[in-house]
């Protein structure tokens, strides 16, 4: 691993859940709502490190790895549901005793914090989600501008590989999902991958990727999810993002006017990897 991600590894804990070890990390102790940061696919905790760092200056943090990312457990034969990962979430935060919190998404994590939002619409959740703080990702699925790493896995069977894909290629399709005009911080793909290397997680990305379809198949739900919530809700959103593009805040502020959108012009699909200062800023912002 990275030196990084040996630094991020010790600074949290497992947690067992079910049959499987889910890696957690808490950052700060500050008096108030803690904030709960859910990842992306493929990504991982480590890739909001700085961020919660700076958050942690005044607030608790608290990040998990889903199942099957990061320096979590990775089982071949999990479905890796959406329903699931919120779940998992759900049990986790009820493991660390937190009643109320503040969500972050980022793409995929997007849509799971969508489900917890729902769950919570119908008085459904353990716990209460005082503030909704979404990043880029695909919340409109017929929006999304798929990388062809996506759209290449989508057509292989739901299971796991024989071995994961070469390093070299699991580089060049992130790179492909920063922008041109916003291209990867150093060292940033070289954590991504590694991250995902972790316990042979490369040999399940087809499977994970198939979020995609359970996110078509359920986007009424999600978007009646955003639409209905009756909390602050904010949007910081890389305007360079080439698969969650812009079109998508501007639909969201269409269904729901009350939404607060800031976008940042020369950030793409990471804002935490991409400015983390001014992501941070931004969400301090969102929670006065």
């Amino acid at each position: 691993m990275t030196t990084d991600l040996q630094a991020w590894q010790a600074r949290g804990r497992y947690l067992t859940v079910g049959a499987d070890r889910i890696f957690v990390v808490e950052v700060g102790a500050g008096a108030g709502s803690p904030v709960v940061i859910v990842h992306g696919f493929p990504g991982s905790s480590h890739d909001f490190a700085s961020v919660a760092e700076l958050l942690g200056a005044t607030r608790r943090v608290v990040l998990l790895d889903l199942l099957g990312f990061g320096l979590s457990d990775k089982p071949a034969v999990a479905r890796y549901s959406l329903f699931e990962q919120a779940d998992l979430v759900e049990t986790v935060l009820g493991r660390l005793g937190i009643a109320r919190c503040v969500l972050i998404g980022h793409d995929m994590g997007d849509t799971v914090v969508a489900e917890l939002m729902h769950r919570h619409n119908h008085g459904e959740l353990g716990f209460v989600p005082e503030r909704v703080v979404l990043t880029n990702g695909s919340i409109f699925i017929d929006l999304a501008h798929l990388t062809p790493a996506q759209r290449g896995m989508l057509r292989l069977p739901a299971r796991a590989l024989p071995v994961s894909p070469p390093r070299r290629l699991l580089a060049r399709s992130l790179e492909r999902s920063f922008a041109p005009d916003a291209p990867a911080p150093p060292g940033a793909i070289d954590a991504l991958v590694q991250a995902i290397e972790r316990n042979s997680g490369g040999r399940l990305l087809p499977r994970q990727n198939r979020y995609l379809l359970e996110r078509r198949r359920h986007q009424p739900r999600w978007t009646a999810a955003l639409v209905e919530y009756a909390g602050p809700m904010g949007l910081v959103w890389g305007a360079l993002d080439p698969i969650a593009t812009k079109a998508m805040p501007a639909h969201l502020l269409g269904l729901r006017p009350q939404t607060r959108v800031t976008m940042l012009p020369d950030v793409g699909h990471w804002p935490s990897l991409e400015a983390p200062e001014r992501l941070a800023e931004l969400v301090e912002q969102e929670l006065r």
